[in-house]
């Protein structure tokens, strides 16, 4: 029982530095689109309303993070949407870096969310 509560503060924990690591980005990219592009050495999409738009879902996704970091059993969906989420993502960051070296900066992000997405799928199973 004692490791159980141990494992859903981990979880709590896992939830809140997704969410702040979300927001971080989705401040970036609407104050300060050039650094993310110069440290992943990435392309900007060609119209800026896109990187506001990502920037809106993610917060929006961090939201329902920090929600869920409050009580993740009640909200038990959105953790296990989270962690399944992050490991889809995770996947698409791969498959559209993979073979693409202009593209490389992806890689971190892929490796980013398949960490989070470990984390709270084995936190979420380990804590019930």
């Amino acid at each position: 029982m004692k490791n159980r509560f141990f494992y859903l503060r981990l979880l709590r924990a896992s939830l809140v530095l997704g969410a702040l690591y979300d927001l971080g980005f989705a401040a970036l990219m609407v104050a300060a689109p050039q650094v993310p592009v110069k440290l992943l050495a990435l392309p900007l999409p060609g119209e800026r309303f896109y990187l506001s738009l990502f920037a809106v879902l993610l917060s929006m996704l961090a939201a329902l993070y920090l929600a869920a970091a409050e009580d993740p059993r009640r909200y038990s969906a959105v953790v296990v949407v989270a962690a399944l989420g992050r490991c889809a993502g995770a996947a698409a960051f791969a498959l559209a870096a993979f073979g693409r070296p202009d593209l490389a900066g992806l890689w971190p992000l892929a490796a980013a969310d398949l960490a989070f997405g470990m984390a709270h799928g084995l936190l979420w199973k380990l804590q019930r």
